[in-house]
């Protein structure tokens, strides 16, 4: 089974294990990956941390004694998002230092979930309620910083946005897979790498959604096989999505799938 067609399997079997669903996404990067490796380094990092220790120990057992830290030097590396590179490398971008956290912690006994704040992706102790910034080296936040750290990433004025819970939600192991795909989409879509675009592009096609998601997704998976040259395929994709009589798509959605479909097919001539 393809890295791509294993992920599709993972998802669709309901909410899917945070280390097994990270590392299936890393296997689109890297197709030989041995995803037994890295649950044994989070194994070995979650043995580290002293037994009965809780979140304190938890928290400077990964981010002072493993030295776990945001990657402020060049945040939009790829490997950024890739778990096996932020298990080897120490350093990764909030959602995929999120991952690590959550999954050490759960492995202790400390029961941590993803908080997708506007500008910041957090973590939350669901025991007290603390919030953490794993990019930020573990510090813990309470509600003030939680505001102030919001107001910097986005840049809204303490008048224009109200700060309240609302905008401190849980997240999903699948939104957060989710997530981790669309980080690398504008990666590799910015740094014009089609190759690993398309078979983001393919995992990201494997959640449900409607229409008006998929419809851009198909549409960036055909130019992405078309930069490779692969035109009749990027073609097929999108006349089989405008024919698709289920999908709830207006006619000028759907004429402009055949038009991208032509435009696709004329680099042949």
């Amino acid at each position: 089974m393809d890295p791509v067609a294993r992920f599709g399997a993972l998802v669709g079997r309901g909410e899917p294990d945070l280390d097994v669903g990270a590392l299936a996404v890393a296997a689109g990067a890297h197709p030989g990956l041995d995803p037994d490796r890295w649950l044994a380094e989070l194994d070995r990092l979650a043995a580290a941390v002293p037994a009965g220790s809780g979140l304190p120990g938890l928290l400077e057992s990964l981010f002072e004694v493993e030295g776990f830290r945001g990657n402020t030097e060049d945040y939009y590396d790829p490997r950024n998002s890739l778990l096996p590179h932020v298990l080897r490398r120490r350093t990764g971008i909030p959602i995929t230092l999120a991952v690590v956290a959550i999954e050490v912690g759960r492995r202790v006994g400390v029961e941590l979930e993803g908080v997708g704040m506007p500008g910041h992706f957090l973590v939350r102790d669901k025991a007290s309620g603390v919030h953490i910034d794993v990019f930020g080296g573990g510090r813990t936040l309470d509600d003030t910083e939680c505001e102030q750290l919001f107001r910097a990433t986005t840049g809204a004025a303490q008048g224009s946005v109200p700060f309240h819970r609302d905008l401190l939600p849980r997240v999903s192991n699948r939104q957060i897979l989710v997530r981790i795909l669309e980080n690398l989409r504008g990666v590799y879509g910015r740094r014009r790498r089609p190759a690993d675009l398309e078979w983001v592009l393919r995992m990201r096609l494997t959640f449900p959604g409607p229409a008006e998601t998929a419809v851009p997704l198909l549409t960036d998976l055909a130019e992405a096989l078309g930069s490779q040259a692969r035109w009749p395929e990027a073609a097929r994709i999108l006349r089989k999505a405008a024919d698709d009589t289920d999908a709830p798509l207006e006619v000028a959605q759907r004429d402009a799938l055949r038009d991208k479909a032509r435009s696709l097919l004329a680099n042949l001539n």
